[in-house]
């Protein structure tokens, strides 16, 4: 088993369905869902398009996923991010449009936001206890990447590479397309897609956990916890 700790609007959501929609699976409930019909894209390269962020589901990640630490439970996941969540005071981004990150699509917000990365930040660090070592196989993989020092080092220390200043926040809309005329198509479907939310406020107010429940298989929401913290 391992865990996951993501942002993922409520169930309820407009964004929520739209994603689940794309990915054409439900994270909550962990079944699959219609897809949407893609000018240019045949729905067999539209399934397998979005075949990596399907497992993961609908998300945005704040501490990638993890095994748990020696005698760590998952009530002690549990209690550990719902105090956590408790601490955090929620707060809004301007909004998000599709685009492009290297060679694949996400949602990403329209404006920098500090206390974005401020939470991201704390996820990391603050529950990092939760978090077993990560394996020689994992550490082997991760480099295959061309990580630099500094993010080779953050690996090794916080189990990802890509955290603090190399963080960006994104929901992922496919997997890498080396085909840039297939990466276009996307994002022009992504903007028809979602074009009921993009630009629009968005509320960060929960922290999801969720849980790959065997090696391989796909990711389910667990549990949400609503941030209480008191606005300053």
């Amino acid at each position: 088993m391992r865990y996951a700790l993501y942002y993922c609007p409520d169930k309820k959501e407009q964004l929520t369905d739209l994603g689940s929609q794309w990915l054409g699976r439900d994270a909550f409930t962990n079944t699959p869902v219609t897809q949407p019909d893609v000018d240019g894209i045949s729905k067999s390269e539209f399934w397998e398009y979005t075949e990596t962020p399907r497992r993961y589901g609908f998300h945005g990640t704040l501490k990638p996923p993890f095994r748990a630490a020696d005698g760590v439970s998952m009530d002690h996941v549990h209690e550990a991010v719902q105090t956590f969540a408790r601490q955090t005071t929620p707060f809004e981004l301007d909004g998000l449009s599709p685009n492009r990150l290297g060679k694949f699509l996400a949602l990403t917000p329209t404006q920098p936001s500090t206390a974005l990365d401020a939470l991201a930040r704390r996820t990391i660090t603050e529950l990092d206890g939760l978090r077993a070592p990560l394996s020689e196989a994992d550490i082997a993989r991760r480099r295959k990447a061309d990580l630099t020092p500094e993010q080779d080092a953050y690996m090794l220390k916080w189990g990802y590479p890509y955290v603090f200043e190399f963080f960006r926040f994104h929901l992922t809309l496919s997997g890498k397309l080396s085909d840039k005329t297939a990466l276009a198509a996307m994002q022009r479907a992504a903007l028809t897609h979602f074009a009921p939310v993009l630009g629009q406020p968005v509320r960060i107010n929960q922290i999801a956990l969720f849980i790959e429940d065997e090696d391989g298989g796909p990711f389910r929401v667990a549990d949400t916890f609503r941030f209480e913290g008191a606005s300053q």
